[in-house]
């Protein structure tokens, strides 16, 4: 009985070995089978590594990682440790800081003019100096303000780079001329600081300015102020050509969007930035057409336009 069972098992192998050996391979199955294994195992071709080695190379700019951050695609609330070492990395500074200048008293405010050759400062009490920053830092103009309240609050240089607008904590924006000969500029002594008066002469009217700033062809001057107002200055008709109660808490910053000065941006105490369009404004003290931006947690101090006028950034 063993020796018959073994028997069929060796018979029923061989019997399996000739079917098998003459079983006819279909082509399109091995075909169907080795493409497969080719597609599994091979490279991107040269056009698809091109563009993946593309897009990892094209920089990603700050608006595409605040677009995911607000649509949630940033995988958190916030953005991630390497998210914001990105950022870090490409728009804060890594050289210095060095010193300019040795001032006695504390510098509030400072900005360079758009082409990065001035550096202008103002500081606590009634001092603006005007660096020379293609010189070796010398001083370009050094100013003793006028009617000045405990400091300067905000300065502004026009799109030409003649003249410099300052702020204190009253109704009064004054102008002075940072392009003629003298070095030194004392108010109403060796030049005229011109004021511009924001109150229209109106006694009952006093407030202090947070912010000023020329519009893109010199023609306004936009300020924000403690009343929780937005005020636009013409400077040809040397008069208010707009007032906007604009935020409920002070209002630290303010920015014209573009260059028609249709659009103005602000950023306030009660932690919101607003755009606002003045061709929906109906009269001089409307309140205008706005939007909002949420998301600042914070007090807004400070406003600014990229120079493509595309977006925008609150501190």
């Amino acid at each position: 009985m063993q020796g018959r069972m073994r028997g069929a098992r060796r018979s029923a192998r061989g019997e399996s070995s000739r079917k098998a050996a003459g079983r006819e391979v279909e082509p399109f199955t091995l075909c169907g089978e080795m493409s497969h294994l080719t597609r599994a195992t091979s490279e991107p071709c040269r056009r698809a590594r091109g563009a993946a080695f593309a897009r990892r190379a094209r920089p990603f700019s700050a608006y595409e990682l605040v677009s995911a951050r607000e649509a949630g695609r940033a995988g958190g609330a916030g953005f991630s440790a390497a998210d914001r070492a990105y950022l870090g990395r490409q728009h804060i500074p890594t050289k210095g800081p060095w010193g300019v200048d040795d001032v006695e008293s504390e510098a509030y405010v400072s900005q360079f003019s758009a082409d990065g050759s001035l550096l202008i400062a103002g500081f606590r009490g009634s001092r603006i100096r005007v660096y020379d920053a293609e010189k070796g830092w010398k001083i370009h103009k050094d100013i003793s303000c006028r009617s000045v309240h405990w400091t300067v609050s905000d300065i502004a240089l026009s799109p030409d780079q003649r003249f410099l607008a300052y702020a204190s904590l009253t109704p009064i924006v004054h102008i002075v001329n940072v392009q003629n000969a003298g070095k030194e500029s004392h108010a109403n002594i060796t030049e005229i600081h011109e004021g511009l008066d924001l109150t229209g002469g109106d006694e009952d009217e006093d407030f202090g300015i947070f912010s000023v700033k020329f519009s893109k062809d010199g023609k306004e001057v936009v300020v924000g102020n403690n009343e929780k107002s937005i005020y636009v200055y013409d400077l040809s008709a040397n008069k208010v050509s707009a007032r906007i109660r604009a935020h409920k808490a002070d209002v630290n910053a303010v920015t014209f969007a573009d260059e028609t000065g249709n659009v103005l941006y602000s950023g306030s105490d009660d932690s919101l930035c607003k755009v606002w369009d003045r061709r929906c404004l109906s009269g001089e003290k409307s309140a205008g057409s706005e939007n909002q931006t949420l998301g600042h947690q914070e007090n807004v101090f400070r406003r600014e336009i990229s120079p493509s006028e595309s977006s925008g950034l609150g501190l």
